[in-house]
């Protein structure tokens, strides 16, 4: 089976990531890594590949047949775009862009350089997610009623020092709601209309310390999720799956999908529901667990990505799909500073 040639752009702790998956892949070789940040040199030479300043002259140099960019969000757009033009296919780390402008530009260059834009939304390789939405959608508990979730933990302090990560870009809603935005499109379906209300008044920084939402779905379903980096708890879904082993695993649930014949825990799937024809408070209500393993999915999405760049498969997260979650995010940020329901 041939192996796709890959360049990373940004080197930063997911730069990182995906560099060791890719070292350990038998789909992918890793040829070069380009970054103005010291960590780029270090991973370049710790794999024992060529160093770039700038992607431009890293994918004129390598010919690569695909290209991560990992940078910071706010600057995906110049080092995808000269991917692009170049010819090579395109892995960009999540959110697509800082700014819907900047997410269309991507859409648009794709479209006319007749390159692939894979989005890294990584959690859309879980089996849990799949078999979630299956359930909601097959209506094993009923008719979608509502959802509620949240993301709740304590970053340590030294995340902070790097001045990037106390502008409002590096806030929360950026790096954590992301995910899980995403996955609740997924599983629910298109967003209509989100209100929010934000605040940081435990770093003073620019960026967010909380973000409380209520969201309506296209399908009528409505969700709440809260979420903040200031408040230790054991409810993420990282703390939920072990997807990260710097962070202990507490396996406790981190979202609940409720409909008119049960619930659904989530991401460990726990179905909550009662053996009668027409079910109601007085009667009893009993779990059952699906068990599921959990993947690496950067190494999934690595193989993904092959097969993207081989002509074997459609991208699981496209950039126009990737840009709705971009939209929703920043349908968040817009509520929370109007003080109105905002409609996407």
């Amino acid at each position: 089976m041939p192996r796709v040639r890959l360049a990373i752009s940004g080197a930063g702790a997911i730069g990182k990531r995906h560099a060791s998956v890719i070292v350990n892949s038998d789909r992918a070789k890793l040829v070069a890594v380009a970054s103005l940040g010291p960590s780029a040199e270090e991973v370049a030479t710790e794999y024992g590949v060529d160093f770039f300043e700038d992607t431009e002259t890293m994918v004129a140099a390598k010919e690569p047949d695909g290209v991560i960019v990992s940078t910071p969000t706010e600057f995906h757009l110049e080092p995808a775009l000269a991917a692009m033009d170049a010819g090579a296919g395109v892995l960009i780390e999540k959110p697509i862009a800082a700014t819907m402008q900047d997410a269309l530009a991507i859409c648009e260059r794709a479209e006319s350089a007749g390159v692939p834009v894979l989005v890294g939304h990584q959690r859309r390789y879980y089996p849990q997610v799949s078999a979630a939405r299956q359930i909601v959608a097959s209506g094993e508990i009923g008719k979608l009623v509502a959802v509620c979730g949240q993301w709740n933990a304590r970053k340590h302090d030294e995340y902070y020092l790097p001045e990037y990560r106390k502008r409002r870009e590096a806030s929360p809603i950026f790096t954590n709601l992301t995910h899980d935005l995403d996955t609740l499109r997924y599983i629910c379906g298109e967003l209509e209309s989100v209100t929010a209300e934000t605040s940081n008044i435990v770093l003073g920084m620019e960026k967010d310390d909380a973000a409380a939402m209520v969201f309506r779905f296209a399908n009528g379903s409505i969700g709440t999720f809260l979420l903040s980096d200031q408040t230790p708890s054991p409810w993420t879904w990282e703390f939920a799956t072990g997807e990260n082993v710097d962070y202990p695993r507490s396996r406790q649930n981190a979202c609940r999908f409720m409909g008119t014949k049960g619930s659904l825990d989530f991401p460990n799937l726990r179905l909550w529901l009662q053996d009668e024809p027409n079910p109601n408070w007085k009667h009893e209500i009993r779990p059952r667990e699906i068990p599921l393993e959990t993947p690496d999915p950067y190494a999934l999405q690595i193989d993904h990505f092959a097969d993207v760049l081989l002509g074997k498969a459609e991208p699981i997260v496209g950039a126009y799909d990737a840009a709705k979650t971009l939209e929703a995010l920043l349908a968040v940020m817009e509520s929370s500073e109007s003080g109105r329901r905002v409609t996407l």
